[in-house]
């Protein structure tokens, strides 16, 4: 059985048409009926697919893990879009950010510079802009910490990097398997084998 249900526009459905010089991000706020988690990568909208099981429990795993062991000062949040510019505000499917950035229920996205860390969760649809885009977009902006997370034999395998600050671009910490102990962006401890556990 698909987890994807099969379905498409009906006749009468109007596809975004794109103005001169591609959206912004002010236009992810009001552009109607666009899908959950769209996401605008160099001006252009890039729609979601639905995600698998595993996509599912690795953010549960790795947002209740971060949420228990962040300090007061920071907080997380899943699939809340970061708006790295006027023609860029991907979403991640994890975010930890300055607690003081968050200034309203009806917010809907970060600024960079209150962005510490951004998760991604590798799908199939989403490996190109997870390995290449979104990581260097992250780090022109300035995002200290990114985390890349595969699967591997039903597992997750995190790939960490930091933020180097003279090039802009992020260095490899490390590839964690069933385990993730670092200390930073702040002490943390994951169990990895755990993504089945409730």
């Amino acid at each position: 059985m698909s987890a994807a249900r099969e379905y498409g526009p009906d006749a009468q459905h109007e596809w975004p048409r794109p103005p001169q010089g591609g959206w912004t991000a002010d236009d992810l706020d009001r552009l109607p009926n666009l899908p959950p988690h769209t996401e605008l990568i160099d001006g252009n909208l890039v729609l979601m697919s639905a995600q698998t099981r595993f996509h599912s429990r690795t953010l549960r795993l790795l947002d209740n893990a971060l949420l228990a062991q962040a300090p007061d000062h920071l907080d997380v949040d899943r699939e809340m879009t970061v708006r790295l510019d006027d023609q860029n505000r991907p979403e991640p499917d994890i975010v930890v950010f300055r607690a003081e950035a968050a200034t309203a229920p009806d917010q809907t996205w970060y600024a960079p510079e209150d962005v510490v860390l951004a998760v991604e969760v590798v799908s199939p649809d989403s490996r190109a802009r997870d390995r290449e885009v979104k990581p260097r977009k992250y780090a022109a902006a300035g995002v200290p910490h990114f985390w890349r997370v595969e699967k591997s034999n039903d597992l997750p395998v995190v790939y960490v990097y930091e933020l180097d600050p003279a090039t802009r671009s992020y260095a490899p910490v490390g590839i964690y398997h069933n385990r993730l102990k670092l200390s930073a962006p702040f002490p943390i401890d994951i169990d990895l084998t755990a993504i089945g556990r409730r």
